[in-house]
């Protein structure tokens, strides 16, 4: 049994290095490529908008890991006196990490209705959010805050572009090589994934392959699309990830 993982370099690189490591076949075929943000030459200025007690959203590793290097490439700082919230414990621990700072987040499970549901979030009246994430995605934790109050700014610091693979190659190509498990990280990579094997025969090896997620959200995504054999991991960091391939 082979395993296609379909996150992004580097990610997605060292967790196949770390499956074949432990005897597993395993191959990368990320689905999007990251790249920096068109709002990071904004960052220090929307940061220095900010006052005490204001809020700052990590959204994901990538924010943080472009975010940071952003602010060292000017000489500048993260301001100690704002209060910081991370999508998860991975992202948060990379956070504290490279800044020395504090970083909340939700102890059980890593989802954006994880965070939510903090005690420290749930009255945002008067008070100024900056979310750092990637273009688009989700709006469940802009919409919910400013719905409990508070003013909510974006900063884009990296950017999701798909990777353009031919659809006939990649579906027989991946056959070939035996795939009969798929780990997808997000549901912008599951819709890529879904649309990218358009053929019959395809599409059925493709919802045939056994589905490693990251949330129950996505879980449910995969099964309307026509997946039959979903598990969830724990989280989406590669150790979870490792452990739910076991």
């Amino acid at each position: 049994m082979s395993i296609l993982i379909t996150r992004p370099a580097p990610t997605g690189e060292e967790l196949v290095k770390r499956l074949r490591s432990i005897g597993k076949s395993a191959f990368s075929a990320p689905l999007i490529e990251i790249h920096p943000g068109a709002d990071l030459p904004l960052l220090s200025q929307k940061l220095q908008g900010l006052s005490a007690g204001d809020r700052v959203f990590l959204l994901s590793k990538n924010a943080v890991h472009y975010a940071n290097e952003q602010l060292i490439q000017e000489g500048q700082s993260w301001p100690e006196p704002l209060s910081y919230y991370g999508i998860g414990k991975s992202t948060s621990l990379m956070f504290h990490r490279l800044t020395g700072l504090e970083i909340s987040h939700a102890e059980q499970g890593e989802t954006s209705e994880d965070l939510l549901q903090l005690p420290a979030l749930q009255d945002m009246n008067k008070k100024k959010i900056l979310l750092l994430r990637g273009n688009g995605g989700r709006e469940v934790i802009a919409s919910t805050l400013r719905f409990r109050g508070g003013e909510v700014d974006y900063c884009e610091c990296y950017s999701r572009q798909p990777v353009k693979y031919d659809t006939a190659d990649f579906s027989r190509h991946w056959q070939q090589c035996g795939i009969k498990t798929l780990v997808v990280t997000s549901g912008e990579m599951l819709q890529l994934l879904y649309n990218l094997v358009t053929d019959r025969d395809g599409k059925a090896w493709l919802l045939n392959c056994k589905l490693i997620v990251v949330s129950e959200r996505l879980a449910k995504i995969a099964q309307n699309l026509g997946w039959q054999t979903i598990k969830v991991a724990k989280s989406a960091d590669n150790d979870a990830l490792i452990q739910a391939l076991e």
